[in-house]
């Protein structure tokens, strides 16, 4: 295996840390994230209405794509960290601090938006994970969607938030489960490099669909521009990832 330089190892601390500072700034950049459709009439009274960022509901599109991408990033970020101890392959190594550092900034901005809001970080009234997917365009809040309805979703099948079970910790289509990430954990080596490519491409798969549906549903013009980069990108990376595989004799997962 190619051995790692240390500059970089010894950056991945640093790195964390500047993603961190990013994850406030992030936020603080993103106080015009309202200028997308907005969720409430403003009231002809107040002379500051205008200009003050615009609300989505507790139920909304924007708000569930926040909550689950946000979670669904820590995850990727979590893995990226556990492979970066399991193997001395810079390829890889280089990819999952990429990875590191592009989610954990996006997550700062996801939970930065929540916070601007002034909603709350878990989904309400008990409501499974992307289910904002499959009710999102019945509020009568996404204007231009037509008879799309939450179909469309790349393999999700049009209604994930109610076609995935939950079960050993993968709470949202493409995370790894428990078992998977504790697997993670025990291998090295090539073992090491080629499970995280098949755990990520499954992940990036999920989080592409994700994307998408936020991409069309959404009302926030900030929140939906970050989610069509994220398909762009994340697509880019699948691309990526497949070709590593090949390399290590392997393929992604069925």
């Amino acid at each position: 295996m190619t051995p790692v330089r240390h500059g970089r190892a010894a950056g991945w601390a640093v790195g964390s840390a500047v993603a961190l500072a990013l994850l406030i700034a992030g936020a603080a950049a993103v106080a015009s994230a309202g200028d997308g459709g907005a969720r409430h009439t403003p009231d002809a009274s107040s002379t500051s209405s205008a200009t003050a960022p615009q609300v989505p509901a507790a139920d909304s599109a924007d708000a569930g794509f926040a909550r689950d991408m946000a979670v669904h990033h820590q995850q990727a970020v979590e893995m990226s960290f556990i492979v970066r101890d399991r193997t001395r392959d810079e390829e890889v190594r280089r990819l999952a601090y990429d990875i590191v550092n592009t989610q954990a900034n996006q997550r700062g901005m996801l939970l930065g938006w929540l916070d601007l809001w002034g909603l709350p970080k878990t989904a309400p009234g008990g409501r499974e994970p992307m289910a904002w997917m499959a009710e999102g365009h019945g509020h009568g809040t996404h204007e231009g969607h037509g008879a799309g309805g939450a179909g469309g979703m790349g393999g999700m099948g049009g209604a994930p938030g109610s076609a995935h079970r939950s079960h050993d910790g993968a709470l949202m289509p493409g995370m790894a489960t428990r078992t998977e990430l504790d697997r993670l954990r025990a291998a090295d080596g090539r073992d090491a490099e080629i499970l995280y490519l098949q755990l990520m491409t499954d992940h990036h798969r999920g989080g592409v669909d994700m994307a998408r549906g936020c991409a069309r549903l959404c009302t926030v013009g900030a929140e939906k521009r970050l989610a069509e980069g994220m398909v762009e990108a994340q697509r880019s990376e699948l691309d990526q990832m497949a070709a590593m595989l090949r390399a290590r004799g392997a393929a992604p997962r069925a």
